[in-house]
């Protein structure tokens, strides 16, 4: 327990506003480290419970943590409170070697799930599910492969999910439209 302590205050690679417990910190410090030593990239995430209004750029929210950010980056900042969730980097052709859509459905579509799960361990399970998948879309465009990461887990979880919403749609359309349809045709 104090090792994770430790760890949790010695990030290197995750900001954190108490939004992400200490076993999802680790996680996400042994990927950033990894990705850091076979790469020299750093990858980061940045958590706030602060509200960032509209019309300002997360660039300028993460002007804050300039001298932390060791270029080059690239990273996800999550502010719940405003309902954002951004991929950043250093430069332009950084995010051009990922699929940033593919990288925030995984947090997305943990986070604003509608299940008997904890607020907090959707933050943990979306967000490090979300930076593993940005940690392999990085190395895989540089040919190289990271053994810290999630790896299919997380798609095998998201085309499960995703399968689930699809027979629940169908069931809903069929008890409430096709099936009261067929009981007045018998009729």
């Amino acid at each position: 327990m104090l090792s994770l302590l430790i760890n949790f205050l010695n990030a290197n690679f995750l900001f954190n506003d108490h939004l992400v417990s200490p076993k999802a910190a680790e996680y996400i410090e042994k990927m950033g480290s990894e990705l850091k030593s076979k790469l020299d990239i750093n990858a980061y995430l940045v958590t706030t419970n602060e509200k960032i209004n509209r019309g300002v750029s997360v660039y300028q929210f993460l002007k804050r943590y300039e001298e932390k950010l060791s270029k080059p980056y690239i990273g996800i900042v999550f502010a719940p409170n405003s309902k954002r969730i951004h991929i950043v980097a250093s430069n332009k052709s950084l995010l051009e070697s990922i699929d940033k859509e593919r990288v925030l459905d995984y947090a997305i579509k943990v986070i604003a799930s509608k299940d008997s799960n904890s607020l907090q361990s959707k933050f943990d399970v979306g967000l490090v599910q979300a930076y593993s998948e940005l940690a392999d879309e990085f190395a895989n465009s540089r040919g190289v492969k990271l053994k810290s990461t999630i790896k299919d887990s997380g798609r095998w979880v998201l085309k499960v999910v995703n399968a689930l919403i699809v027979i629940g749609s169908l069931i809903v359309i069929w008890i409430y439209f096709i099936a009261p349809i067929l009981r007045k045709r018998e009729r």
